[in-house]
């Protein structure tokens, strides 16, 4: 067996699952879950007719490349997306996946030698599927904490030389999940410095890239900044995309990765022996998808509200703050996250995540304790109805924090 297997802690909703055990929430409240990061906004119907009118693909095998209208599309929204000045080659620079996760886990298993005792570098809350990616592909993970003292991004800063020596791959997450906080241009432009002069890949993840407040200011991509940089062959960078949050089709499995074109070519050819290749038809829709922006207008209007209510509701009794982008919520608790969690649960049926679930303990520390993280993936109604509740136990938290404890114990 993989001896990474030894070394994997249990998934964050299996845990959830252990710390609500033997509770029975209020029959009269319906359970509202702000746990898992699952778009529920409705699905584009203009996108399903696309589906259906191709559904005889579904009677052909799919090829790992994907359909040459798909990779123009893409491309085509990449170019206007972040600015690249038509630069990027469809059949070079770009290849459809059966799902962001996926392709961030085998991006590890493609580029890392077990051999080298390699570091992967991420942050500290981080998603869960880079450390999982780390430890199957027998390299070591090097947690770099994002805290309120960065406004919640990695501190880069504090990482040491000789980490960066040994890294080989740095996941990044921007806009972040949990915290929702967005790279600047100065700190991208940075990290592909050091992965030039040190040869390691940055692997962007920026699946929330088109969830954000500002339209104004929209998140900077890691293609983006190279390009501001002048290099247009990406070198050293590849970025990871969904339509899961953008158009809300989680369940299409649908995504691509991009940039340097050696590492797509050898990442094309790892996933011919492993990787689901696109079936033909969700190849359609997802053309059809990248295609339009109207519906992502909209489906940012729906988050802006649920934001502004929600903290409108929240921020009077908790130390809470809007992020930068992403649909999370990462507040401060007034007892410890996991009793946070449990006790809302078994009082108000509403179901949040642990911060501690997203994050390692390092030296001494984990920057998700007294941390919960809040998806506001649900429709309004529901979120503003979550919030009211929360904000009803957070204030009988206050009034006497042994009472709720005593109650559900």
């Amino acid at each position: 067996m993989n001896p990474g297997f030894g070394a994997l802690h249990p998934y964050p909703f299996e845990k959830l699952n252990e710390l609500k055990k033997g509770l029975t929430p209020p029959a009269d409240l319906r359970p509202i879950l702000l746990s898992i990061g699952e778009p529920k906004h409705t699905t584009p119907e203009f996108i399903l007719e696309t589906l259906r009118k191709n559904a005889a693909g579904f009677s052909s095998y799919p090829t790992i490349a994907g359909s040459l209208e798909l990779r123009e599309a893409i491309c085509k929204w990449l170019h206007k997306r972040f600015h690249l000045k038509n630069s990027l080659d469809p059949e070079r620079h770009v290849l459809p996946v059966a799902g962001t996760r996926e392709a961030l886990f085998a991006i590890a298993q493609c580029v890392i030698n077990p051999f080298d005792k390699a570091l992967v570098v991420m942050p500290n809350p981080f998603y869960q599927i880079y450390e999982g990616a780390a430890l199957l592909a027998g390299a070591e993970p090097y947690y770099v904490p994002a805290t309120a003292a960065t406004d919640f991004l990695p501190d880069f800063n504090s990482v040491p030389e000789a980490i960066w020596q040994r890294c080989k791959l740095l996941y990044l997450c921007s806009p972040g999940n949990p915290t929702g906080a967005v790279a600047s241009l100065e700190t991208l432009k940075d990290l592909i410095k050091l992965a030039r002069k040190h040869d390691f890949i940055i692997a962007g993840d920026e699946c929330y890239s088109e969830i954000y407040f500002d339209e104004q200011t929209p998140p900077i991509g890691l293609l983006q900044a190279a390009a501001e940089l002048g290099d247009e062959d990406f070198k050293n960078c590849l970025v990871f995309h969904s339509l899961s949050k953008r158009s809300n089709l989680p369940g299409m499995r649908s995504g691509f990765v991009a940039g340097d074109a050696e590492l797509i070519a050898k990442f094309r050819l790892y996933r011919t022996y492993h990787g689901c290749s696109m079936p033909p038809p969700i190849q359609a829709a997802s053309t059809t998808a990248w295609s339009d922006e109207k519906h992502v207008l909209e489906n940012r209007d729906l988050y802006r509200e649920k934001f502004d209510r929600v903290l409108e509701i929240l921020s009077p009794v908790m130390s809470i703050y809007k992020p930068g982008g992403a649909f999370y919520l990462w507040p401060e608790t007034p007892v410890s996250d996991t009793d946070f969690a449990r006790l809302l649960y078994g009082k108000f049926n509403v179901t949040v995540l642990p911060g501690s679930y997203l994050s390692r303990e390092i030296n001494g520390e984990n920057p998700g304790i007294n941390r919960v993280r809040m998806a506001l993936v649900a429709s309004v109604e529901e979120c503003v109805e979550a919030a009211n509740r929360i904000r009803s136990f957070v204030q009988e938290l206050k009034k006497d924090v042994s009472a709720p404890f005593t109650a559900i114990a």
